[in-house]
């Protein structure tokens, strides 16, 4: 079972990133989440994670279970984390850049994040947002990293896309 959330909140044409304060992904930018708490569910934990971090309350039909992202990281398994996508309809006030506990919040352009030279080529989310944002199934994203360059890259549907 993994231990981890993403959610990324949509609206229109951006996406709320984070750019991480804290090791180990410090100075890199992500989605919205966190560790799932004993007796949680992962779209539990997402939803107060995204309240906790941004002050934005989502409804659980908002929150959609996208899959899991894992990785091998010099050949170690890190576990990984279940990906969630929530669309919002209005601006829910959060006025950015902002700086908050976890880091940096800014809405970046979905077509900024797909381009690996403003993330850089150690970052995953070029590779797995695509089918995030546009696909109606439900994959599993496996990497493996070696010193910090990703090497290699599957994806598998999950045939039980639940959480």
């Amino acid at each position: 079972m993994l231990k981890y959330t993403i959610c990324f909140i949509k609206l229109n044409d951006e996406i709320l990133m984070l750019n991480r304060q804290n090791p180990p992904n410090m100075g890199h930018w992500n989605g919205v989440g966190g560790k799932i708490d004993s007796g949680e569910t992962p779209k539990e934990c997402v939803i107060r994670e995204v309240k906790e971090e941004t002050g934005i309350e989502l409804y659980e039909n908002q929150a959609i279970y996208k899959g899991v992202t894992t990785w091998l990281s010099d050949g170690i398994r890190h576990g990984g984390m279940y990906v969630f996508l929530a669309e919002l309809d209005k601006n829910p006030g959060l006025n950015t850049p902002v700086k908050m506990d976890e880091g940096i919040f800014d809405w970046k352009f979905v077509d900024w994040l797909l381009d690996e030279q403003n993330l850089g080529s150690g970052q995953l989310i070029p590779r797995y947002l695509p089918d995030i944002l546009m696909d109606q199934q439900c994959y599993e994203h496996h990497f493996q990293i070696n010193d910090k360059q990703v090497v290699s890259y599957e994806r598998s549907v999950l045939e039980h896309a639940n959480v």
